[in-house]
């Protein structure tokens, strides 16, 4: 059983699939690992340490990839990439599957059996695997360190002998993994914290954390949850309470983060022009939802944006700016994966094809895109 680790080949991508620790675990379940040169050097990972736990350093990702029964990605392996691969081996990393249905093709046509991490269901015995928030409680972390970065002023309260400097206050929407995390984050820092989120659960999460929570809480706000726990698409009449609520508050914050994504869809905008005027120069709005259109109108992708005075800052691949922390969550996240489809006393792949896991993370098998949410809805399709 060999494993591969190659480097992600996206310039903007430091995370790698694989650190010392669990290629030290990987090899502990039977399996030979070989690490691309190079690949961990972005998140602090020298090919040394690789080597000290028993991985074999391949000069290149052809090197790497050849003859590997699995491949460990962070981001969906290129055309050129799986071009290395061999048929039938298993693919598992973030595959970006929503809108890349000619990449999924291409991922079937070449016979792999490909996974995807952020699909994995939210049930217990799949928690230590969930990519999902281990990199999201990381961007929480970062939009907060990222927001004071370029707000020119403390965080905490500061009583001096020359005055007393106010505590900043920062309002966070969405109080998911990424929210709660740029919460008790801010909080930490001193700041006077507020938070919304369209959840009915939030509220009680919210102010356990010490902020306080900001909604319209009519009936449809109780009904607003599905039984996956993510939030449900509101009502026009509900999202111009909640605007106009939010649009009154805003005005009066100095550092606004937004963290709203819905899985499937593009993200909802929370935050208008109009409002972004309203705020005070020197204020600043992370937008952690930027590379899937942004909830803040005037964000740019990949750009700190100054709207009259006020920053809008629209990093991409924010858990990337904590490279080796981030490293270290996906890459046990994997592990956790990746031995559920292992015989530990054979130390072969056995993959369960009818495990719950498995049929989640699924995308393609046997040359044909199989994820009932991706495949190709025709007469005939392969299903």
């Amino acid at each position: 059983m060999k494993i591969a680790v190659p480097a992600e080949v996206d310039l903007g991508e430091p995370r790698v699939a694989a650190t010392p620790d669990t290629v030290k675990r990987l090899i502990g379940l039977g399996a030979e690992v070989a690490v691309q040169s190079g690949a961990g050097l972005a998140s602090g990972i020298p090919d040394a340490d690789y080597q000290a736990v028993g991985a074999t350093i391949a000069a290149t990702a052809g090197d790497a990839v050849s003859g590997a029964d699995v491949v460990l990605k962070v981001r969906r392996p290129t055309v050129e990439e799986i071009a290395g691969y061999k048929s039938g081996a298993l693919v598992i990393g973030i595959m970006d599957p929503y809108g890349n249905e000619a990449a999924l093709a291409e991922l079937a046509k070449a016979g792999l059996s490909t996974f995807a991490m952020e699909l994995m269901p939210r049930i217990t015995r799949a928690q230590v695997m969930d990519v999902l928030s281990s990199q999201a409680n990381l961007a929480g972390y970062r939009a907060v360190i990222d927001a004071s970065a370029e707000f020119g002023r403390a965080l905490p309260m500061m009583m001096t002998a020359a005055g007393t400097v106010p505590a900043a206050k920062v309002f966070v929407m969405g109080a998911g993994v990424a929210g709660l995390q740029a919460i008790a984050t801010a909080r930490r820092l001193g700041a006077v914290v507020t938070a919304t989120d369209v959840r009915p659960a939030a509220k009680e999460q919210v102010e356990s954390l010490g902020a306080k929570f900001v909604a319209v809480e009519d009936e449809e706000f109780k009904q607003a949850e599905t039984a996956a726990g993510y939030a449900k698409p509101m009502s026009a009449e509900y999202q111009a309470k909640q605007a106009a609520l939010v649009a009154e508050h805003i005005k009066k914050q100095d550092i606004v983060i937004t963290t709203a994504l819905i899985p499937g869809r593009p993200a909802p905008r929370l935050v208008s022009a109009a409002m972004v005027a309203s705020m005070k120069p020197g204020s600043v709005i992370v937008d952690l939802a930027v590379e899937r259109g942004g909830n803040v109108e005037g964000a740019v992708p990949g750009e700190v944006a100054d709207v009259n005075g006020v920053k809008i800052v629209g990093h991409l691949n924010v858990p990337g700016r904590l490279a080796a922390s981030s490293s270290q969550l996906y890459a046990k996240n994997l592990f956790a994966f990746l031995e559920t489809l292992v015989d530990k006393q054979a130390k072969a792949l056995a993959v369960k094809w009818d495990d719950e896991l498995v049929k989640a993370t699924l995308l393609t098998r046997d040359g044909a895109v199989v994820h009932p949410n991706f495949a190709p809805k025709v007469e005939g399709a392969a299903q």
